[in-house]
This record gives structure tokens, C-alpha cells and sequence, in this order.
């Protein structure tokens, strides 16, 4: 793979190498090898519950929102921006085996002179439709309210993100234990699950400085220069030859550029919160596939290796960023999900459940992958596209 991918050129970073690097010294909680910090009881002192607080944004997919909206004035983009930044809050919680009764409070920054109220009121009014379609599928999600902020000397458009608190008992924490003789289980990405309205491109919320640069064409870069970073070297800038109303036909629907990139992030909490009910105790590991796309496992790694050699068939919004960008096959696979999502180490018993489950929301799963023993951790995708190694 190149020094320097054309994710790192656009200042954005697949691996998170300098955060984990200014991170490493702090105290990494009551399980370190949980896909979560997990603290102490803090809220309840009870040495039998622990807390879970974690943060996080729809990151910069919120200025494909910003864009969408200008050009076609739909203020429903804004919804889904919300379920991103909430979703990367719940997925990433329920890899810890926490799926329901989560408080959340949101923090908005926005630029005002581009953004105004009525956004602000879409993003407000998303949030709540998100927590009210989630509860008939028992995840109960708490609005706690949160900060809206006029910061346009910090934030060229705006930036969504939700802060998420939970307590739980610690005999319910998942830690992840990944060991040789596991089985991979991965949920799709893509499709439309029983809860979702409509069909999803499986793009989640990484990967989108790439996804909207690689794609759309120049035009939005000259009549939106609010919309990117002027540090991006100029050919980086809105590269691609699309726009974002051209269409695209995927399983006979005609859907447009813009609808497949928004595409809401999938939660799987639904799923999970119905297998752990009753396979808590086959779980070896949850790895929701965020940062580092097939390769964030590495993280969970010790003496091992992920060798994945049954992934879905690459969705179409994958290979649409792929041929448009020109970008090699071994960078998409660390940058984005390419088809599924989350990751659930198990046994083979285990996963034939689980895979019964997720078809039962809607979801395709299928065994996806095993881990073999090695003596450093390493992941290895076997596909038609060709055989990638990555290491840590």
C-alpha cells in the first residue's frame, strides 16, 4: 500500500494512528480489551454495575447533507445525519453488549450564515423520529436535550454529534476474547432491513471525505467552497464526474447519487440486542467496522489472524466510489465497511442462530471469515478483487 493514501492526502486518517498514539497512556478502563472504555459505577456505586459514556459525529457527511440540501432544498438529509451520529453511539455500544435505556444528549456547532434555523429544527426533530422507531424493536433511547452552538469561526457548515451514557450490570459486558477457531459472522451493510423505509447503500458514516471528493464533480467545489477544507490539494477537490441527481439503478429502483451516499447508517442494534438475549455467552468478540473498515479487528488482535475469505459481494455504492476515484482496491477495504458492517466472533453453532436472527430483521448475514493462530495480528481478505494482508 502507498506511504501516503489519498485519504491521508485529503487530512483524514483510515487507522486514527494519532489519536490511539496521544490516547495510549490513559487508563483504558475497567476492561481494556472491550470495544468500549467501560468505567465504574460512578452514577449507582454499586460494584456489580459499571457506566458507559461515549461520543461521537456523523463526522463529514454532514456537508454531503449540507450540499444535497442546497441543491434540491429537501430538508429530510438532515434526519438521516442524525441517525448517523447516533448510530455510531449505539453500534459502538452495543459491541459491549449494551443495546437499550441510553441517554443521549446532542452537540450541534454550526456556521449560521449557512446554516439556519430550519436545519437546526430538522436535525432536533430526527432525533426524536429515530428514538420513537426504535422502541417497538426494544431499544429505548432517552433524549437528554443537549448544545446548539453558533461557531462559524470554527466550522465552515456544521457538525452533528450525540453524547450517549449508559449503566448496565458487568456480568452483561461483552469483552472481546477473539481466539483461533472462532467464526466470523457479518451483517450486511446494505439492503433493507425491517426497520429502515428505504433502500440503504450500506455507506455508514466513514469514508466520506473520500466517498463525496471521489465521486461528485468539480462544479460543487466552485459553487460551494464553504463545503471542504481549501488545505485539500486541488486535484483531491470534488474529483469525480458525478452529481449528485444523477440516478442509478440498484435491485429496479432508480435512486440518485446523493440518496445512495446519504444513506442513513444502518443500526444493528435490533438484532443484537435479540441474539445476545440468548448467546451472550457464545460471544468472543463485537467489532463494529467504523475507522479502519475490514481492518479495525486489528485493534482486538493478540496471536492471531482474521483471514476473510466469504465477504458479500461489494455493494454498488462501493464500486461506484471505487471506479469513480480510481482508488486501489487495498485502500477501500481500510477505509470503508464494503459491504458489512459488524462483526460478531462466535462458534459455529452460534453463528447459524444469528444468522437466523439478522434474516428475520431483514438482514443478510452469512460466516464471513475465521481466526487462525499467528504469531502477530494480521487480517487477510481473500475476494475476486484480489488478496490484501494488513498488520497493525
Amino acid at each position: 500500500m502507498a506511504t501516503t493514501s489519498k485519504y491521508d492526502r485529503r487530512g483524514v486518517s483510515a487507522s486514527k494512528s494519532e489519536v490511539h498514539a496521544a490516547i495510549r497512556q490513559l487508563d483504558k478502563g475497567l476492561y481494556p480489551d472491550a470495544f468500549c472504555k467501560v468505567l465504574p459505577d460512578v452514577a449507582g456505586g454499586s460494584p456489580d454495575h459499571c457506566n458507559l459514556l461515549h461520543a461521537d459525529t456523523a463526522g463529514t457527511k454532514a456537508a454531503l447533507a449540507y450540499l444535497y440540501w442546497r441543491e434540491t432544498g429537501d430538508l429530510s438529509a438532515w434526519s438521516g445525519i442524525v441517525q448517523d451520529a447516533i448510530v455510531m453511539n449505539l453500534d459502538d455500544m452495543a459491541c459491549v453488549g449494551c443495546t437499550s435505556d441510553i441517554l443521549l444528549s446532542n452537540t450541534i456547532g454550526r456556521n449560521r450564515h449557512w446554516v439556519p434555523g430550519e436545519v437546526l429544527g430538522a436535525l432536533v426533530q430526527g432525533a426524536a423520529d429515530f428514538a420513537q422507531a426504535m422502541r417497538p424493536w426494544g431499544i429505548h433511547l432517552h433524549l437528554a436535550g443537549g448544545e446548539t452552538a453558533d461557531v462559524g469561526d470554527l466550522v465552515r457548515t456544521v457538525d452533528v454529534g450525540f453524547t450517549a451514557f449508559a449503566r448496565m450490570p458487568r456480568s452483561e459486558v461483552i469483552v472481546n476474547r477473539i481466539q483461533p477457531g472462532d467464526v466470523v459472522v457479518g451483517l450486511a451493510s446494505f439492503g433493507q432491513a425491517a426497520y429502515e423505509t428505504g433502500y440503504n447503500s450500506g455507506i455508514g458514516s466513514n469514508g466520506l471525505t473520500a466517498a463525496r471528493h471521489d465521486v461528485l464533480c468539480r462544479e460543487y467545489a466552485e459553487r460551494y467552497p464553504e463545503s471542504y477544507d481549501p488545505t485539500i490539494p486541488a486535484e483531491l477537490v470534488y474529483s469525480g464526474d458525478h452529481r449528485l441527481t444523477d440516478t442509478v439503478e440498484i435491485e429496479g429502483q432508480s435512486l440518485t447519487v446523493g440518496q445512495l451516499l446519504l444513506s442513513p447508517t444502518r443500526t444493528y442494534a435490533p438484532v443484537l440486542h435479540t441474539f445476545l438475549e440468548r448467546y451472550r455467552a457464545h460471544v468472543r468478540g463485537l467489532v463494529h467496522c467504523t475507522g479502519g473498515g475490514q481492518t479495525k479487528v486489528l485493534k482486538f488482535l493478540k496471536n492471531a489472524r482474521v483471514i476473510k475469505d466469504n465477504l458479500f459481494e461489494v455493494p454498488p455504492i462501493f464500486r461506484l466510489i471505487q471506479a469513480s476515484g480510481q482508488t486501489d482496491w487495498t485502500e477501500m477495504y481500510q477505509v470503508f465497511n464494503m459491504g458489512h458492517r459488524m462483526e460478531v466472533y462466535t462458534s459455529a453453532p452460534a453463528a447459524e442462530a444469528l444468522i437466523g436472527i439478522a434474516a428475520d430483521f431483514g438482514i443478510a448475514a452469512q460466516v464471513v471469515g475465521r481466526v487462525e493462530p499467528a504469531a502477530e495480528a494480521q487480517v487477510v481478505i481473500h475476494s475476486a478483487l484480489g488478496v490484501f494482508t494488513y498488520t497493525e
